[in-house]
């Protein structure tokens, strides 16, 4: 959940702010229960089978439907992670002045070290106490001045427009929020746990847990993705609040939020944005690389797991490092980093839809869930996303044709 809330998120949400003010606010009270779905549907195949979704797929299907998936995801990862490092590397600029670029290369290096070199429960713990970061985000909002009654509007009340832009922003959300990374990062982590818990097995093999099992998925993804929404909720009421109100609907970067706040929020606003984009970052460039490298791996049938020895799963860390390494180098190209924050998002939107459709099939399958299929409210749910996140798409590319 926390790491749904990276810099690429944050500037979507910042320019949803900036551009409409409050009137995107109701994507997010959409998004909860339809992205609390997909999550959990993702940990019940990891849990239930001991595999990635990757891996799952690569059972089910032939090969070339698993690369016709993951090879749109690599792309849209690696992209979402060198805006993403782009965007640490500014913020860093922001608060201690130097070079960018320095801080973008000290970040990718920082990041693969510690997927690298870290056990698995230590690197986990490391994730942990980054999530601390969105905190900079609820506190930002006590030091700006909220129109509740247009907020609330916003939230309960949703907008349609036939401007492209306004389309184009609502896939942006849908894709940074419901993330296909975080459904192939969901369901590896839980087959990961299996690994590092040798009393625990896949729930194929010992049916009994299931109960347990069920009960901590459904706490724990329902806790996490609220965490994730109200932060996200949080930074667009916080530029609606003053960067919209200002008139200043057009920002260049998650970093020019920050900066564009402090004439009209103070100091404190400003530090406390960009810190969390930094702290976010670090938390999202190795969720981001992982999953990449699981997708990859497991569609090729490589061994993988972080908490594999890099001897053991080479291929696996070699590209989780590609990853960020070529997500490195994008900064050194003329790409404005607001372009790439805002088009990895809309880009995640587009390939959520069948990796979507995928993740029910795998879900619903006997032959791979054996008697945990989905049922009942959580299946409905998930088609609806699926359903909801085609509309958006078909909304955009309608609204741009016209």
């Amino acid at each position: 959940g926390a790491s749904d809330d990276d810099p690429s998120g944050i500037a979507t949400y910042s320019q949803a702010g900036a551009q409409f003010g409050y009137i995107a606010s109701w994507t997010l009270l959409l998004t909860y229960p339809l992205m609390a779905a997909v999550q959990m549907i993702s940990a019940h195949i990891g849990r239930t089978t001991g595999r990635g979704l990757a891996g799952s797929m690569a059972k089910c299907y032939p090969r070339w439907v698993g690369i016709s998936i993951t090879f749109p995801l690599l792309i849209a990862n690696v992209i979402n992670l060198g805006a993403d490092l782009g965007a640490m590397g500014d913020a860093a600029h922001l608060l201690l002045s130097g070079n960018s670029l320095i801080y973008v290369a000290a970040f990718g290096i920082i990041c693969i070290l510690l997927q690298v070199l870290l056990k698995y429960k230590r690197y986990v713990a490391v994730l942990k106490w980054l999530s601390l970061a969105l905190l900079s985000y609820i506190a930002t909002l006590f030091v700006v001045h909220i129109d509740w009654s247009a907020f609330t509007r916003g939230l309960l009340l949703p907008t349609f427009k036939t401007d492209p832009n306004y389309w184009s922003m609502i896939v942006a959300i849908f894709g940074t929020t419901i993330s296909p990374y975080l459904f192939f990062w969901q369901a590896s982590q839980e087959a990961e746990d299996l690994k590092e818990k040798p009393r625990q097995e896949p729930l194929v093999k010992h049916p009994q847990e299931a109960k347990r099992a069920d009960t901590r998925i459904t706490l724990d993804t329902l806790i996490g993705m609220a965490a994730s929404n109200i932060v996200a909720l949080a930074i667009i009421m916080t530029t609606a609040a003053t960067l919209n109100k200002a008139g200043a609907t057009s920002i260049e970067s998650s970093v020019d939020a920050a900066k564009a706040i402090e004439p009209l929020a103070g100091q404190f606003a400003k530090v406390i944005f960009a810190t969390g984009i930094i702290g976010t970052g670090l938390l999202a460039v190795p969720v981001l690389a992982g999953s990449a490298a699981y997708a990859v791996g497991e569609a090729a049938r490589w061994k993988v797991g972080l908490s594999r020895e890099p001897g053991e799963a080479k291929a696996f860390y070699t590209t989780v490092g590609l990853a960020t390494v070529v997500g490195m180098l994008l900064n050194f190209t003329p790409i404005p980093p607001m372009k790439a924050l805002f088009w990895s998002a809309v880009i995640n939107g587009v390939v959520a839809v069948p990796v979507m459709v995928i993740l029910m099939l795998i879900a619903t399958n006997r032959d791979v869930m054996k008697q945990f299929v989905i049922r009942g409210g959580l299946k409905a749910l998930g088609w609806i996303a699926c359903a909801i996140m085609f509309v958006a798409v078909i909304g955009m590319a309608v609204t741009a044709f016209m």
